[in-house]
C-alpha cells in the first residue's frame, strides 16, 4: 500500500459513485480517476456550470446533478432524485471563509462540511451498497467540538478554528458511522480520508492577506490535487480498506505521498462527544439514520 497509485484501482466497471463537490480540485480528480477505472460517476455540485466541463472531459460515464450542501432543501431534493450508488464520497467543503450562514442558519463551514454531508448520508444510506467515504483534514487537529455553540452564535468567530471544528466533526462522524454500521450488522462501511497538503480551490477564499500566502504555498510546497485525491480513492475502491479507518498521505508528516493509515487527534475517539454530536446533528438537520 505504501506505493499505491491510481494504477492500483481495481476495475470499477458496473459500480456507481456519487462525489460531492466534483466540479474542481480533489473532487474532480477523484471523479476522473474513478471513471477511468470504469465507474459511473455522479458529480453532485452546487455550481453545475463549473461541473459540466469536468463531466465533458470524463465522457459518458459522468453525469452532473445539483446539490447545495448549504441548503437542506437542496440536499433532500438530490437525495430523492438519486436512485442509489455503490459508494458515496463526501468530498465538498469550504475552508477558512468569513462568517456566513447557510440557508438553514448554520455557520457555513460546519453547515456545509459536516451538517450537509450528515444529512445527505442519512438520506442516501439505505441506497448505498458498499461504503461511505468522508473527507476530513489534518486541520482537524485544531478542532474542538463545542456542543454548546456548534454554530458560532455565542463565540467570537474564528475562521480557522471553525474550519478545524468542521473537520473534527467529519472525522468523528465517519468513525461513529462505522461503529453504528458494524453494530447493526450492515454490509456498508464508513471510511475517512484526508488529502494532506494539496493545491485546490479551497485555498485563497479567506478574503484576507492570508490568501496571498496560501496561493504561494500551493505553488511551492503543495502536492497536486490528483495526488491529494489518492487517499480518497484508496478508501473508496480498495478491497483492503477497513471500516472506521482514517487514510491520508504517508510522507512529510502526512502532508504528501502515497496513501496509508493516518494518525489523528484522540479527541476524535471521545465516545460521549461523538454521540452527542450525532444526536445534535440529527436534530439540526431533521434526519434519522437507518443502517
Amino acid at each position: 500500500m505504501s506505493k499505491w497509485t491510481t494504477a492500483d484501482i481495481p476495475d470499477q466497471t458496473g459500480r456507481r459513485f456519487v462525489v460531492t463537490g466534483a466540479n474542481s480540485g480533489l473532487g474532480a480528480e477523484t471523479a476522473k480517476a474513478l471513471a477511468k477505472a470504469g465507474a459511473t460517476v455522479t458529480l453532485a455540485c452546487r455550481n453545475v456550470n463549473k461541473a459540466q466541463p469536468v463531466a465533458a472531459e470524463i465522457g459518458p460515464n459522468a453525469t452532473v446533478a445539483q446539490l447545495d450542501l448549504a441548503d437542506l432543501a437542496s440536499v433532500r431534493t438530490f437525495a430523492d432524485s438519486c436512485d442509489g450508488a455503490d459508494v458515496l464520497i463526501n468530498n465538498a467543503g469550504v475552508m477558512a471563509i468569513p462568517m456566513r450562514r447557510t440557508a438553514d442558519g448554520f455557520e457555513m463551514q460546519m453547515g456545509t462540511n459536516h451538517l450537509g454531508h450528515f444529512a445527505l448520508t442519512a438520506l442516501l444510506l439505505p441506497k448505498i451498497a458498499d461504503r461511505v467515504v468522508t473527507l476530513s483534514s489534518s486541520m482537524h487537529q485544531i478542532g474542538r467540538i463545542d456542543l454548546d455553540d456548534l454554530n458560532w452564535e455565542a463565540r467570537r468567530y474564528r475562521r480557522w478554528r471553525a474550519y478545524g471544528d468542521s473537520k473534527m466533526a467529519n472525522l468523528m462522524f465517519g468513525k461513529e458511522l462505522a461503529e453504528r454500521l458494524a453494530a447493526a450488522g450492515s454490509s456498508t462501511s464508513s471510511m475517512i480520508a484526508h488529502p494532506g497538503y494539496a493545491a485546490t480551490e479551497l485555498q485563497g477564499r479567506s478574503e484576507t492577506v492570508e490568501d496571498v500566502f496560501m496561493k504561494f504555498g500551493n505553488k511551492i510546497f503543495a502536492q497536486s490535487a490528483a495526488e491529494g485525491a489518492l487517499p480518497t480513492l484508496y478508501a473508496a475502491t480498495s478491497p483492503d480498506a477497513t471500516n472506521g479507518t482514517f487514510y491520508g498521505p504517508t510522507e512529510m508528516f502526512g502532508s504528501r505521498g502515497a496513501p496509508g493509515v493516518s494518525g489523528y487527534h484522540k479527541r476524535a475517539d471521545d465516545a460521549g462527544v461523538r454521540d452527542k454530536l450525532w444526536t445534535m446533528s440529527e436534530q439540526l438537520t431533521k434526519t434519522d439514520f437507518v443502517a
